[in-house]
């Protein structure tokens, strides 16, 4: 089953630029979240995890 598999995405022209977009996206996405987390402001983050809390009355 893992032969056609293999076989059949050898046989595509261009096939090997998509594990690297892939990965690309993938750790461009995690740079930018630890980003993120590093610059939000802490007022921010005090808010949020008292939200859970808050009483709608």
């Amino acid at each position: 089953m893992l032969k056609f598999f293999k076989h059949t995405m050898e046989t595509i022209d261009g096939i090997e630029i998509f594990p690297i977009i892939s990965f690309i996206i993938f750790f461009s996405f995690f740079v930018a979240l630890l980003f993120w987390v590093y610059k939000i402001d802490k007022n921010y983050i005090n808010h949020i995890e008292k939200l859970p809390f808050e009483e709608d009355n």
